[in-house]
């Protein structure tokens, strides 16, 4: 699932030539680069009637806007272009958090596998770009809206895809990179296991931390790493319980995930081909594994075939007086993603729909 390990690539970091990400539009206004990737933002939500523009009323209440500004980068680190998003502050009150990135992550984790699955014996994947970020569906929408073809699919998302072995190898090795730069941990010893397993974590584990929004943003940016690595997930879920208020333990659990992230970031997931003849399910629950409220935990994998297309790590919102009975709710999630994806199957065209096998881990 995650052993495979793909050829080292060297990436090209020299950003020397690259106009900086202005901080404001007024800042942006004076660039011709980033003028012009305003430019194009703005033409594409008019073309495509994202809205329309109307008197202003007394009665109406008004949503604020802001610019988000990136450098679009290609798999290896070099510029592709400078990218410009006018996105909707829905309580500017309350925006705090630093925008490092801005994508529009509309698609659903397994439906994105599962294409990806399915299609690997079928025809070369393409990538379509839209102009709009809002546009989530390609093909006969290209006639109605402003995209282009970028060629054979390589890497979206900060996700790369390389052909391995007559399957697809799914990477985020950039992305990681990128985290612990961030996090200022590119030179950290690395660890074997992403968790400390003598313990579990407290509300009140340690003292608050000074910097909670640097908290907040590194443990987003692990929830996204999650895509290709599932061996984070129930540890990365973890931190990501105590975003409200984290304190010194919560911060030493994430820098531990990000010690053993060091370690395996040229690891991913690798999706063969192979004849699809079953959608099989495990689940397991930690029961009553929150020291604060003994609410239980449950995970969950799914494979389609041979590969791994949907896993989730979820603490359960209804305390279990048994273990028995935080198995069963444990089996009633893992059900219902599986009902999900026999749907999405079936809508997709697949001609047989999979038979269904849910295991349940006995200890």
């Amino acid at each position: 699932m995650t052993g495979n390990t793909k050829p080292k690539q060297t990436f090209n970091l020299n950003s020397s030539s690259l106009v900086p990400i202005p901080k404001n539009p007024a800042e942006a206004l004076t660039s011709p680069v980033w003028t012009q990737a305003m430019t194009d933002e703005f033409r594409a939500l008019i073309d495509n009637n994202t809205w329309e523009l109307i008197p202003r009323r007394p009665d109406m209440n008004i949503i604020r806007c802001m610019w988000i500004f990136k450098h679009k980068t290609k798999s290896d680190g070099s510029l592709e272009r400078y990218k410009a998003r006018l996105v909707v502050m829905a309580d500017h009150n309350s925006w705090t958090l630093k925008m490092h990135s801005f994508m529009g992550t509309y698609l659903r984790l397994s439906s994105c596998i599962n294409l990806l699955v399915l299609n690997i014996d079928n025809f070369p994947i393409t990538f379509v770009d839209s102009n709009d970020p809002f546009m989530v569906s390609t093909g006969l929408l290209a006639k109605e809206f402003a995209m282009k073809d970028l060629g054979p699919l390589s890497y979206f998302l900060g996700i790369s895809v390389t052909r391995q072995d007559g399957g697809l190898f799914l990477s985020q090795e950039k992305y990681a990179q990128d985290i612990l730069s961030r996090a200022k941990m590119d030179t950290c010893n690395p660890v074997q296991t992403p968790v400390d397993t003598s313990g579990k974590l407290s509300a009140d584990s340690g003292d608050l931390i000074d910097d909670p929004t640097s908290y907040r943003s590194l443990a987003g940016a692990l929830q996204y790493l999650t895509f290709t690595r599932p061996d984070i997930s129930y540890a990365v879920q973890q931190i990501c319980m105590h975003m409200h208020a984290p304190r010194s333990d919560h911060l030493h659990a994430l820098k531990r995930i990000l010690r053993y992230v060091k370690g395996i970031q040229s690891m991913g997931l690798h999706m063969r081909p192979g004849q699809i003849s079953s959608l099989v399910s495990y689940t397991d629950v930690d029961w009553a594994g929150c020291p604060d409220t003994r609410s239980s935990t449950s995970g969950y994998c799914i494979y389609l075939g041979d590969n791994l297309i949907s896993w989730s790590s979820k603490r359960q919102t209804t305390i279990s007086r048994s273990s028995a009975e935080a198995e069963y709710r444990a089996v009633a999630n893992v059900v219902a993603e599986i009902c999900w994806l026999k749907n999405l199957l079936l809508r997709i065209g697949l001609p047989s729909v999979p038979d269904l096998y849910c295991l349940l881990w006995q200890h």
